[in-house]
């Protein structure tokens, strides 16, 4: 799409899933699975409308191991969309920095953008492992590199642990792919666990000088006299501390309406 776009233990966030994951795409015994979908389905040829974009995915191994941590996390969007983001309020990293979910609202809920939840393993030293769960909220933000999507990762049962994952954007002028938002991964508490599965979705509708406006919205780019068109909607690229880089493609179609 156009213009868009712990703690170790949460900060491997986007790497999870909550749809039906994509095709697995495997190096050796590690095996990631990314999927990214759009509703609704059925869009204008010629001029966008508001979507809402949900990323999914799985990172496991095929002899039940742990797989490596992730450092890095790149996902770009099809470029036939466009992110609207003129009126909308923004929010600071340091305004989320150790803050429960239910905090990170009351202080920044104006420059919400998207919501999710994901589950973890940690492994303490010496103990069995624990199945960790909780929210995962997006915001809105401004860094010294321009816009972002700060994420804000809170596990909230059975421990209490946050990380604020920065998500830059990037505008490429060519190629099929037209933002790519990256982050880079924190390396404390790298140990401790790591994130299966998670689900994000992104999209928001608000007012502006009397317009109604959307945070995401897309076209159904298909030739004319086609009812519909088959395209490379997302991908996500992966890469993990002993140096596999690990990239999956979502093909995706939509129908004019």
């Amino acid at each position: 799409m156009k213009r868009l776009a712990l703690i170790a233990l949460l900060a491997t966030a986007l790497a999870g899933a909550g749809l039906a994951v994509g095709q697995p795409v495997q190096s050796g015994n590690l095996r990631i699975a990314f999927d990214a979908g759009f509703a609704p389905h059925a869009l204008p040829r010629d001029h966008p409308a508001p979507v809402r974009v949900t990323f999914a995915g799985s990172i496991v191994t095929s002899d039940g191991s742990r797989p490596p941590q992730v450092r890095r996390i790149s996902i770009a969007l099809n470029r036939y969309g466009k992110l609207t983001t003129r009126g909308l309020p923004t929010c600071k990293q340091d305004e989320l920095e150790s803050t429960s979910s239910a905090t990170a609202l009351a202080r920044c809920r104006s420059a919400l953008v998207g919501s999710g939840h994901f589950r973890a393993v940690v492994a303490f030293s010496g103990q069995p492992q624990l199945p960790v769960k909780g929210r995962v909220l997006a915001f809105l933000g401004r860094t010294g590199h321009g816009t972002a999507i700060l994420v804000h990762v809170a596990a909230s049962s059975p421990i209490t642990a946050t990380v604020v994952l920065v998500f830059n954007l990037t505008h490429p002028r060519k190629g099929r792919f037209g933002t790519i938002a990256s982050t880079t991964i924190p390396k404390i508490a790298s140990d401790l666990g790591y994130v299966t599965n998670l689900s994000l979705t992104l999209g928001r509708r608000y007012d502006f000088e009397g317009r109604r406006l959307s945070f995401i919205s897309a076209s159904c780019a298909a030739p004319k006299g086609f009812p519909g068109a088959l395209f490379s909607f997302a991908r996500g690229s992966f890469l993990f501390a002993d140096g596999r880089r690990l990239t999956s493609t979502v093909v995706r179609d939509c129908v004019v309406r």
